[in-house]
């Protein structure tokens, strides 16, 4: 899997991967904190809301974002984000009331929602060939795996010598450092679109209708709204989980947390040879049935009262959630290169990135304000009941034989174009 690593370009951007997702590991852990700090019992509602928001700006922005600057260099761009990135964290410790988390956040990830899909666009045009594109997708996932694992082990080590406020600064510290080994990379030039430049409206939705007229695509599509269910579970009521309901400290909001990121982990350190055994629509389609049960799970665990046992318990449910999802994330851009060329490839990433996160929209108002209303036990079982929908739709809409699905995507974006 490090062989890849080989490739300098590479190596250098998933370095400022790392580096940048470690800083947004802390700052999940401090915006939870924050947002208890701030609002006590609410701070699931709190964060709901504050994910939702994010949710928006990357739903609502990032296909337009895209079609804007689809034809700029992507450096600038990417460095641009990361610089508006840095500075918004920078606000977030002199915070004093809810409505600015809610600001902040959505200036921070409208920068996130262009960075996002530029830099995984360009990691199919950087490596070419396609057993080493997997292998990136495993790293990538380990990458963000890395926001779920290392940087809540540290976030739990400062929280011993520091306030949780000053974890902000070291996600200022990680947005910097990947502005700065972009700035050092040479990027590789993507050809410019040939012929005249068409319209917004058409850029700005031409990877969504891509999705719609290819099978797989359209699979993913429910399969986005299968982790959409535990992600939220996981990100949003964690902290009520273990601060309110098994009145834990601090820290062990950080250890639950990281594993969730391990299982995810394992998952992805195992993905190259798995898939190369058994094909993507095995391994996907086994994360949508594992992940409804798991939740089914979870609802009886919180419905029926944890006991002496709850917390090992926890840790075990959030260890086969984080398992789950990334038999779907680990191979899910496969699916996305396959389905585009080179011209299409940044409008069909922006969509999947777009609809992929309008899900949340969705699942994080529920964890959030049904958790905060009724209790996290309602709240987990409105969260399975989405998860079986997407399983559902997953295993209907993806075609069985692979001659059949392997028809799609040669012709896919060249009938969008020419219908447009």
């Amino acid at each position: 899997m490090l062989a890849v690593l080989r490739n300098v370009t590479y190596r250098r951007l998933f370095a400022a991967q790392i580096v940048a997702l470690i800083g947004t590991g802390l700052l999940t852990v401090a915006l939870g904190l924050l947002a208890y700090d701030l609002a006590g019992r609410n701070a699931g509602a709190v964060l709901g809301t504050a994910l939702t928001i994010k949710m928006l700006a990357y739903v609502g922005l990032a296909p337009v974002i895209n079609a804007l600057v689809a034809r700029l260099p992507k450096k600038p761009v990417l460095i641009g984000a990361d610089l508006i990135r840095a500075a918004m964290a920078l606000c977030l410790p002199f915070i004093t009331d809810t409505w600015q988390i809610y600001v902040v956040i959505f200036l921070l990830q409208s920068a996130s929602a262009t960075f996002t899909p530029a830099f995984q666009s360009l990691i199919p045009t950087i490596l070419t060939d396609e057993r080493d594109y997997t292998r990136a997708l495993s790293l990538s996932r380990l990458a963000y795996d890395m926001e779920a694992l290392v940087s809540p082990a540290l976030a739990a080590l400062l929280l011993t010598l520091i306030s949780f406020n000053n974890l902000f600064i070291g996600t200022v510290a990680g947005f910097l450092f990947s502005a700065f080994m972009v700035t050092i990379t040479a990027l590789p030039r993507l050809s410019a679109p040939a012929g005249p430049q068409t319209s917004l409206w058409h850029r700005t939705t031409l990877g969504t209708r891509i999705f719609w007229r290819n099978r797989r695509l359209r699979s993913l599509l429910a399969l986005n709204l299968v982790v959409a269910a535990p992600t939220a579970l996981v990100l949003v009521n964690t902290v009520v989980y273990v601060r309110d309901v098994l009145h834990r400290p601090d820290a062990d909001l950080a250890l639950a947390l990281a594993c969730f990121g391990v299982g995810s982990m394992i998952v992805a350190l195992s993905a190259p040879r798995v898939l190369d055994r058994f094909g993507d629509r095995a391994v996907m389609l086994t994360g949508a049935a594992l992940i409804p049960a798991v939740l089914a799970g979870a609802t009886l665990l919180t419905l029926l009262g944890v006991g002496g046992a709850g917390w090992w318990l926890l840790l075990g449910l959030w260890f086969l959630l984080g398992a789950a999802n990334s038999t779907i994330l680990t191979p899910s851009s496969r699916l996305l290169r396959d389905a585009s060329t080179e011209e299409t490839r940044p409008y069909v990433f922006t969509a999947q990135f777009s609809l992929s996160h309008a899900c949340y929209i969705l699942t994080y108002p529920l964890a959030g304000w049904i958790g905060a209303a009724a209790g996290l036990g309602w709240a987990a079982l409105a969260l399975t009941i989405i998860a079986m929908i997407g399983s559902a739709g997953a295993f209907l809409s993806w075609p069985r034989h692979t001659a059949a699905a392997s028809q799609e995507p040669a012709t896919e974006e060249q009938t969008v174009e020419q219908q447009a």
